[in-house]
């Protein structure tokens, strides 16, 4: 496939990107500065860098449609201490829009699991965490939950991939999954093992319009 993502250059695009190549796709990276790609990326001719600010739109449409429009679209946006609060409603807006407009229909997102589905069972230690999340972090929080509903609202291909505590840890390629997974306080994920699952959504069109969650195993 040929593949966009969204956060190339962050801690889980960063692995998407290269797991995503291993599998013999096609990637499109969406980064704000070209030189945050190492060079063996930037280099490789399986791969297109567009420079732009998916906050305000600039660029996705070229990263989306241009001359050769992607399969499909991967989003692991995250916040940062110095970004704006509504980055993944806001950017989230522009792809999809995007994606309409160019006629793609596959999106795989990634969220907290601090997100919730309606009438969901929640463990006590996720119950913990959620509180916790409003306490601390509650921008973030609805930043997600608005994208998530702005997703759910879209004609789109959706899966929303919820993940706990993400980590640097290594590529097992062991993890746990489902739409129905209880997630304690000491469960995590290494994000190259969320980069897989990513991928897998894709690969075997699994979980669309559900929002699974996974944790390694």
């Amino acid at each position: 496939m040929r593949i966009a993502v969204f956060g190339a250059t962050g801690r889980t695009g960063r692995p998407l990107v290269d797991q995503a190549l291993d599998r013999g796709h096609e990637v499109v990276a969406f980064v704000r500065d070209a030189t945050s790609l190492p060079s063996a990326i930037r280099d490789d001719d399986r791969v297109s860098v567009i420079e732009g600010d998916a906050y305000r739109g600039d660029g996705i449409d070229r990263a989306i449609g241009g001359d050769d429009p992607v399969d499909a679209v991967v989003s692991v946006l995250g916040q940062s201490s110095d970004g704006p609060d509504d980055l993944l409603t806001e950017a989230g807006r522009h792809v999809l829009a995007a994606m309409d407009r160019h006629g793609v229909d596959r999106l795989v997102t990634l969220v907290g699991a601090g997100v919730r589905e309606e009438g969901e069972s929640v463990s006590l230690g996720g119950k913990v965490m959620g509180s916790l999340l409003k306490l601390l972090a509650r921008s973030t929080l609805e930043d997600a939950v608005d994208h998530v509903e702005s997703v759910r609202a879209s004609d789109a291909r959706w899966t929303v991939v919820r993940g706990p505590r993400l980590t640097e840890g290594p590529h097992t390629g062991e993890f746990r999954h489902g739409t129905d997974l209880a997630l304690g306080m000491r469960d995590a994920a290494a994000r190259a093992n969320v980069a897989e699952f990513v991928l897998e959504c894709l690969e075997d069109d699994l979980y669309v319009h559900e929002m699974p969650k996974i944790a390694d195993a």
